[in-house]
């Protein structure tokens, strides 16, 4: 895991996220309805307290030479940076509510990493999202600065703040109405170094990186996108989007051909807080 995984992804104006304004939709009877655990499994602190670092399942030690089980995180980035209130009031859209309209029609269960900032300026959608049991929504910090430099031309965050970011941004969820709200964080640009574990340690979330970048931001290919990902995904795989109508225009588009050719593969989506558990014999997920 590395930051280049992202270049492209970032240009020194945050990416922006995903939304849906109406109310979850009631689920079609009879149709499998995904489940949130009562304590979503997290990663034990590292040495002198470090934020852990979750990039994957990993698919050693099945039993009996079993293969590993066939399943894969999609996660989308909701980012909006906290100074870009005025682009949004001059009509820029930070949201992608086709995306998310098109994630509960396929009954992809997915982890909405949102940042503080965008859950208040969506509080309708971040409610939606946060209220329907398709998805879970993860921790993208407040305002999308960098926490460490650097970071494709982001504001830093100071070392003292960094805790403050994701406090803020989990406090935002519930603000809004959120209630399907996960402890784990994904940093900016995923861009970290070791201040960065260490200083977000009080926080008490795993991070969460990825091992497959979908390359959507500023595409204007969904093919290529979709290609880029089908390409990547192995079992136990984590891969990054966004929903956004500006920047990741054509995400829609190319999740309607990753999902369908994924479960033709025999792939199951699921969302982090699944593919965080370990499920070798004889192990379970740790817990808080």
């Amino acid at each position: 895991m590395t930051t280049l995984t992202v270049l492209g992804v970032l240009t020194g104006a945050a990416l922006a996220g995903c939304g849906g304004a109406s109310p979850a939709p009631t689920p079609t009877p009879g149709a499998p309805t995904p489940a949130a655990p009562e304590k979503p499994p997290t990663m034990a602190p590292g040495p002198a307290g470090r934020t852990p670092v979750f990039e994957r399942r990993p698919t050693g030690g099945g039993a009996a030479g079993r293969p590993a089980e066939k399943v894969v995180a999609l996660t989308f980035d909701a980012d909006m940076t906290a100074d870009q209130g005025p682009r949004a009031a001059s009509g820029e859209r930070f949201d992608n509510p086709e995306l998310v309209a098109l994630l509960r029609r396929l009954k992809v269960p997915s982890t909405v990493f949102m940042t503080g900032r965008w859950a208040e300026e969506y509080p309708a959608q971040a409610k939606a999202i946060g209220t329907d049991p398709m998805f879970e929504i993860a921790n993208h910090s407040y305002s999308h600065y960098a926490f460490s430099s650097p970071c494709y031309g982001l504001p830093v965050v100071g070392k003292a703040a960094m805790a403050r970011e994701v406090e803020r941004a989990f406090s935002a969820f519930r603000k809004a109405g959120a209630r399907n709200v996960v402890p784990y964080f994904r940093f900016p640009g995923g861009c970290y170094d070791d201040t960065a574990l260490r200083a977000l340690g009080p926080a008490n979330v795993t991070a969460v990186q990825w091992d497959v970048v979908s390359g959507d931001a500023f595409a204007t290919d969904a093919d290529a996108v979709a290609e880029q990902v089908l390409d990547g995904v192995r079992p136990g795989s984590l891969v990054v989007m966004h929903c956004t109508r500006s920047a990741a225009p054509v995400t829609e588009a190319a999740v309607r051909r990753i999902v369908p050719e994924l479960r033709e593969r025999g792939y199951r989506f699921v969302k982090v807080s699944e593919l965080m558990e370990d499920r070798r014999p004889g192990r379970g997920p740790e817990r808080p």
